[in-house]
């Protein structure tokens, strides 16, 4: 793992920023860390393909610290998130009010020990829609058919949608502060868990960033085996995410041929690891234990090939669907930037990122993957985008089967004592991070999340407002997105 920290003053954030965004950067994230001392606030960076990641480390100020989301709009919940979580000022933030909780004056902060830190936030508001002819639907937070909890305020009139106003963030699981004081190695286990259908992804950035805190790599089969599980997994949750968008369109045949595909998918999950979502596989330095592919396997990936390709040429050939999706939920390359967007869903606005090949790591520096890009950003964008990356998992697939080296899966993985990691994968969803502190016995202290679902939901809003209310189901199913991944 290539990484770089930097000690920073507040004054210089700004400046930092601009140098990065100039350079073709990205920041990733913000978060705050309660550590022996002042709190101290962490900003990822992202200089670009193939350059180290930066952690700059700042002292959270006794008056607060400046916002930088004028500066960085993908900053904005991050900052609203520290603010509700862990008790830091956020001064001249655009948005002051709470994203995550609402605290009473006084009440201390969840992820802080300090007995009423941070000032008491500004109240929610709602969008500034008047008029005699508008109406307010509030659609949640219980849904027909779906298992998450999000409420959803829609501002209309007619069937055009105003504004919009999600409320997500409505169960509260605890996920980072559950990290606290945790073994390294009994923590893949909580990794997994963040959201289910990414277990897979979770778990790989989170072993990394154990590793690259003990400045350790896992063995070549190893790293293989760990490349092979990922596209796994992107396969299933493409053919779900298929047959899913079919379902929002009416059209029940693709749905189900969508889920019979996905069902057959998992059960070769389960043939070559014996977990549908391939969990208890991975850890810190390796695999839990070897893996051999079964002999009936890749006939079985050959098979799912051929009639994924006959799939989506049924798809692309049904006008009922293919209508339904085009200049729907558009979303421009610049907000998709600005916004903070990831995954298929900035490839669909014409971003070139993935860090499979930006940030190779498991085997992808020996079989990168073609990357799957379109420019028209809307709900057939990210669909397209989809059924390549679907078609380039199966290829890789064939690929990493076939040149599985053998020799040992597992190394020591020693965690040093206040130890710093930084972890990456690319999910189906898009980019997931944690950077994991370690305390004096080597413990966990600190690990954070940077989930895809978090980025894109933040990013949906704006391709809903001034759009058509009988579009609003495909726009969101075009997304993809879980609401476990902001609900952490």
């Amino acid at each position: 793992m290539n990484k770089l920290v930097m000690r920073m003053h507040a004054a210089g954030l700004p400046g930092a920023i601009e140098t990065l965004l100039a350079g073709g950067g990205r920041m990733q994230m913000v978060y705050a860390h309660t550590q022996p001392g002042p709190l101290q606030v962490c900003y990822l960076a992202s200089p670009g393909a193939g350059k180290p990641l930066e952690l700059w480390c700042v002292d959270a100020l006794p008056g607060g610290l400046p916002s930088m989301a004028a500066h960085v709009p993908l900053l904005g919940w991050y900052e609203r998130e520290m603010q509700d979580l862990s008790g830091v000022d956020l001064v001249h933030h655009p948005e002051p009010h709470p994203l995550v909780i609402e605290r009473r004056a006084g009440q201390p902060a969840p992820l802080s020990c300090a007995d009423g830190c941070g000032r008491f936030p500004a109240p929610h508001v709602l969008p500034d829609v008047a008029g005699e002819d508008i109406q307010e639907l509030d659609f949640g937070p219980i849904r027909a058919d779906v298992f998450e909890s999000a409420q959803f305020r829609f501002f209309y009139m007619g069937e055009r949608i105003l504004r919009y106003q999600p409320r997500l963030f409505l169960k509260h699981r605890g996920m980072e502060k559950r990290f606290e004081g945790l073994r390294a190695d009994a923590a893949v286990h909580l990794a997994e868990r963040v959201s289910g259908v990414g277990a897979l992804a979770h778990a790989l950035a989170y072993c990394q960033a154990i590793e690259d805190a003990a400045g350790i790599e896992p063995p070549p089969r190893a790293r293989a085996w760990r490349s092979l599980l990922a596209e796994l997994e992107r396969t299933y949750n493409h053919l779900h995410y298929l047959g899913h968008l079919a379902d929002t369109t009416t059209l029940k045949v693709g749905q189900a041929e969508g889920r019979l595909l996905e069902e057959r998918a998992k059960q070769i999950n389960a043939a070559v690891c014996g977990h549908r979502l391939l969990m208890n596989v991975l850890v810190p330095g390796g695999l839990r234990r070897d893996l051999h592919l079964p002999a009936h396997v890749p006939q079985e990936l050959a098979r799912l090939q051929r009639d994924s390709v006959r799939y989506l040429d049924q798809l692309e050939r049904t006008s009922s669907f293919l209508d339904r999706l085009h200049t729907t939920g558009p979303l421009p390359r610049q907000v998709a930037f600005d916004q903070g967007a990831t995954g298929p869903v900035e490839r669909a606005s014409g971003l070139d990122r993935d860090l499979r090949r930006d940030h190779p790591y498991a085997a992808y520096d020996a079989h990168p993957p073609r990357i799957i890009l379109h420019g028209d950003g809307d709900a057939y964008a990210r669909y397209r985008v989809r059924c390549g990356e679907l078609l380039e998992s199966l290829r890789l697939l064939r690929a990493l089967a076939r040149d599985l080296p053998a020799g040992a899966v597992r190394t020591d993985c020693p965690v040093p004592a206040r130890g710093l990691g930084v972890g990456w994968a690319e999910s189906p969803r898009g980019s997931v991070y944690y950077v994991a502190h370690m305390d004096p016995a080597g413990r966990l202290a600190r690990v954070k999340i940077k989930s895809p679902s978090y980025s894109n939901w933040r990013v949906f809003p704006y391709t809903v407002h001034d759009s058509n209310m009988m579009d609003y189901a495909i726009n969101e199913a075009s997304f993809g997105s879980t609401i476990a991944g902001c609900d952490r």
